[in-house]
Parts: structure tokens; sequence; C-alpha cells
């Protein structure tokens, strides 16, 4: 993929969405008891997922679902989440709303918030939430990787506008991607190299993120880009501390990465980089106190686990309930490797634990 990038004979990711695509034709569909449906909410397509009704019941819980990807790939469409959708109506008795936001390249921040924003608050509209026999007191909205980077944001954002009736009653957000300040946290300098998502691509997907340059990837890699004379980014710092964010099992021995010059250029290339809509683990504490209880599912052998936990704790700490759901056997991306031929241990295991607690909380 990287080799037809380089040629210019494509984007590889548009390469790599080609080929997740032709794969995914193997894969089986979700239950046949679930009623699905694409539909469009305010422009955003989305996959709809309604369990049969039940008695007497009158309303359902609901879940909004932003899947992962980098920004970049996977689809509500593909079996893999559609499989997780379909489980989770079935297992819940619930709505499920998949967010078909648009990717990187067609379009680059911030239009993935957007769509995920648009979709979410056409959604939480009464006469909506009436159509599809939803309880607007039940509720929440998940994502995982780069869908629960694009749930907090949508959450936080939700939490300012003062004229919505029907606010989310829980966010549940899975080995979420919440921070590009520093790509030096322990997890980051641990699993640097670990399969799925090592530092090096989760960078370059930064990179497409905000259409930047890959000539930045060194730079971003060792903190120039907030380093302690890049003004920018002072006022952030304090958000994102993980010796203090950290237990000392996450800190181990490593050490931070604080550059005291660096390259102011970057963030002025790339304001993005310090943009809450794309980073919502600098978001100041008074957006962090309106926010719903959250469910966080991190895992040992990613290096994102930190940012989820430290998103945990700045929450805890501006008086938010949270479970931190941490798996030390666990991987990147795992929660979707559920089907046949990527059916792991893992999946289940993690997936089993995310729903358990919807089904308790919401």
């Amino acid at each position: 993929c990287h080799l037809i990038h380089y040629l210019r004979l494509g984007h590889h990711l548009i390469v790599l969405n080609y080929l997740i695509y032709t794969f995914d034709m193997l894969k089986s569909a979700s239950s046949e008891d679930i009623n699905i449906t694409d539909a469009i909410f305010d422009g955003v397509k989305v996959r709809v997922f309604e369990p049969p009704a039940k008695g007497d019941e009158r309303l359902k819980r609901s879940v909004v679902f932003i899947h992962g990807g980098g920004w970049a790939l996977a689809s509500a469409r593909t079996s893999l989440y559609n499989n997780l959708c379909g489980i989770m109506a079935e297992s819940l008795n619930a709505v499920i709303v998949s967010v078909e936001y648009r990717l990187v390249p067609e379009v680059c921040f911030p239009e993935q918030f957007h769509d995920a924003l648009r979709a979410t608050k056409h959604f939480l509209q009464p006469d909506v939430l009436a159509e599809y026999s939803v309880d607007p007191s039940r509720i929440a909205i998940s994502g995982d990787s780069a869908g629960g980077n694009l749930a907090a944001a949508v959450c936080q954002q939700l939490s300012k506008e003062e004229n919505l009736t029907v606010r989310p009653k829980l966010q549940a957000l899975i080995y979420p991607v919440l921070q590009a300040f520093d790509f030096n946290t322990p997890s980051y300098q641990q699993n640097m190299n670990m399969a799925i998502l090592p530092r090096s691509v989760m960078i370059n997907y930064w990179i497409d993120y905000f259409s930047g340059n890959y000539d930045l990837v060194h730079s971003l890699l060792i903190n120039n880009h907030t380093a302690l004379d890049v003004g920018q980014a002072l006022s952030f710092r304090r958000h994102l501390n993980w010796t203090s964010l950290l237990p000392s099992s996450f800190k181990k021995n490593y050490k931070p990465v604080i550059q005291t010059t660096g390259k102011a250029e970057i963030i002025q290339e790339i304001p993005a980089l310090l943009d809450v809509r794309a980073v919502p683990l600098l978001a100041e504490n008074e957006t962090l106190q309106l926010q719903p209880k959250t469910y966080i599912l991190t895992c040992e052998n990613d290096v994102l686990r930190d940012d989820g936990v430290m998103y945990a704790k700045r929450l805890e700490n501006a008086g938010v309930e949270v479970t931190l759901d941490h798996f030390d056997d666990c991987f990147h991306g795992c929660l979707i490797f559920t089907v046949w031929p990527t059916d792991f241990s893992a999946g289940i295991q993690t997936r089993k634990s995310y729903i358990k607690w919807l089904d308790e909380n919401l």
C-alpha cells in the first residue's frame, strides 16, 4: 500500500480500505433477529440496529456507536462492526446507531468530528427518538480507538450546548486515542513496536487526520512539537502530566521525554494538534466536570493504554464517576476480533465486559 502511495498510483489508505472490504465479503453478517436499516441523519449516513419488540415494552435504551480505524479505515457496514453492533442490540435489547462518518483521505479533521456530532445531535431530537421508540433518559455514546476519540469529543461538545433537551446518560470509550501531545508516555515507549498499532503507525494516522506532512514524523516522535520553548503548548502541559496521572504499575521505570528546545512551527503548521475537538484529553476541567458517567476500556499491549488511563484519572479528579476496565493480556483492536478466522479469546473477553457494563448502567 505504501509503495502504491509512493509511486502516486493512489492513496495507500484507499487501497487498504479496498482490501478490507474485499476480505470482508467473506465474513458472516450479524443476527437475523435484528432489523438493520440504513438512514441519513442530518446528511450523515448511519446504520440502525433494532431488536424485535418484546411484549408490552414501549421504549428501549440506545447506544450511538462510532467505529474505529484511524479516522481512515473500516466502516459501520463492515462485518466486524456489523457483528459487534448486532450483538449489542440483541444482548442489551437496545437500538444501536452506528455512525458512518466520512474517512481520510476524502476529508480530514474536523470533518469526521462534525459528521459524528451532527448524526448524534440529530438522533437526540425527541421526535427522532420517538420514531425509534428510544427512552431519552437511557442513551450512551460509545466508540473504539479513533471512534472513542470522536465519542469523547462529541460528548464534550454536547455538554457545552445549552439548548439540548436530551443528553447522553453514559459514555463508553474502548481503547480511545485521546492525545497527540506526548508520543513517549510509558505505553508508547513500552509498545512502540507492538503489532496492530505500533507507535509510528499511530503518528501516521494523526498526520493523515490533520492532512499534515510525513516529514514531521520524527519531530513528533521525540516530542519536538511540545518542547518547553513552544509557547502554544505550555498551558496544556498540566493536563497531560503522566508522572502524576498514571499509577506506578503503569509508569514502571520509564522517564518523560521533554525537549528543552523544539519546533514551534509544527504547531503553527498543524494547530489541530492542540485542538480539544481532536485531542479530548487536553480539555479544561470545567468541561470534564460536565461529562456523563464513563466507562474506559484499556489494554496493556497498546500504545494508547495511557491515553485512556489518564483520561479516566482526569475525569475522576473532576468528579465524574468512572469505571476503568483494564486488561493485562489484551491488545489494541481486540474487541472486534470475535468472528472467524480472527475469533480471539481477547475479543470475547473484552466484548463481554463492555456489554456487561452497559447492561448494568444504561
